[in-house]
């Protein structure tokens, strides 16, 4: 098996996790922050992700309600897999998104992913603080 890596993105948010667990998982919030899909909160759901750069089909692999969401992410003849960790804190919750499966060839692919979850998650933040 050749060797990947991962894109790792945390921050500290000052929410709890099920305004968060809304925000990652109802489609008009993630169109808000990410892109336009038909995401289901069910597993083997499968849903795409629409930009004007193209899209990106995906399946959900496993939930748990405000805590954690896995999808695979197919794009551009690359397959790997998002996951959403969502831990409280006595602030908040600390979020994690890991984007797993960037082969070590590919790297402009994972540069990719590198800048654009750091715009899609800094958009995110955002929302939440419009949201009630």
């Amino acid at each position: 098996m050749s060797q990947t890596r991962s894109v790792v993105v945390e921050r500290e948010i000052p929410y709890s996790p099920e305004k968060i667990w809304r925000a990652l998982t109802q489609p008009h919030l993630i169109e808000e922050w990410l892109m336009k899909n038909d995401f289901a909160p069910a597993v083997d759901h499968k849903f795409r992700f629409s930009a004007d750069w193209g899209g990106v089909d995906c399946k959900v692999l496993a939930i748990e309600r405000n805590k954690s969401l896995s999808y695979s992410w197919a794009a551009m003849g690359l397959e790997s897999v998002v996951t959403w960790t969502l831990t409280r804190t006595g602030a908040g919750t600390h979020l994690r998104m890991e984007h797993a499966g960037f082969p070590m060839d590919r790297n402009q692919a994972y540069q990719g992913a590198t800048y654009g979850w750091r715009q899609f998650i800094g958009k995110l933040e955002k929302l939440l603080e419009t949201q009630p």
